[in-house]
């Protein structure tokens, strides 16, 4: 959806987990190479219709995953990164790890969906550590990913458990890549990370106003 003006549906949100995975998956385009990034973003499998083109990429090595696998359907040797058993789609096929990495570094990637600490106005990523001094860091390919892919979307909820906003003016969090973020997939609204700043495209259960004033920063309309 793009607008001159934010739909705002007061009717609906804030949106869960599947809610947002549901809004990603619309928006990928007919055909695209997507890696789903470990989390949160793994669900977005789960919501492409039949017949979407989309060739899923996962980071372990395999192209056109299918959604995550249920009851009989589990394969304990058929996992993506996360280690979730999945499904396979027809002309799955299967590779090095290294292979996968040169995939992700080469550009052949149309969209990755990572989730993350914090984005700042810019577009700058952090996904792999709090900066916690007992905090576990988990780089993986997240580096690699949101410099290669040609498209990043971040799959997040706006404020963190302590009510602190994820999307923020300037990282604290060490960074992951930088203004390498094109839009944002939360609970509340999605977003573009824009030259002109932050454009919100639809919110849930709230206004801009109320966004603007929660995150302390100001909000553009979809161009």
């Amino acid at each position: 959806m793009t607008t001159d003006s934010p739909a705002v549906d007061t009717g609906r949100g804030p949106l869960d987990k599947h809610g947002m995975a549901a809004l990603v998956a619309r928006d990928i385009p007919h055909g695209s190479f997507v890696n789903l990034g470990i989390g949160q973003p793994t669900l977005v499998a789960d919501h492409l219709p039949a017949g979407s083109g989309v060739v899923l990429h996962t980071e372990n090595g395999m192209l056109n995953m299918g959604p995550a696998a249920r009851g009989d359907e589990i394969d304990p040797d058929l996992t993506n990164a996360g280690k979730v058993p999945v499904t396979e789609l027809p002309g799955a096929a299967y590779f090095h790890h290294a292979d996968s990495f040169a995939m992700m570094r080469g550009g052949h990637l149309d969209i990755c969906v990572l989730g993350a600490f914090q984005v700042s106005a810019s577009g700058d990523l952090a996904n792999w550590h709090t900066g916690a001094p007992d905090a576990i860091p988990a780089v993986g390919g997240a580096m690699d990913l949101a410099i290669g892919a040609k498209q990043v979307f971040v799959m997040m909820t706006l404020f963190a458990k302590t009510g602190a906003p994820k999307l923020v003016p300037e990282c604290t969090y060490p960074l992951t890549g930088l203004r390498c973020v094109d839009r944002i997939y939360t609970d509340l609204a999605v977003f573009d990370i824009t030259p002109r700043g932050v454009a919100v495209r639809e919110t849930f259960g709230v206004t801009v106003g109320e966004l603007a004033d929660r995150l302390g920063l100001p909000l553009l309309p979809a161009a």
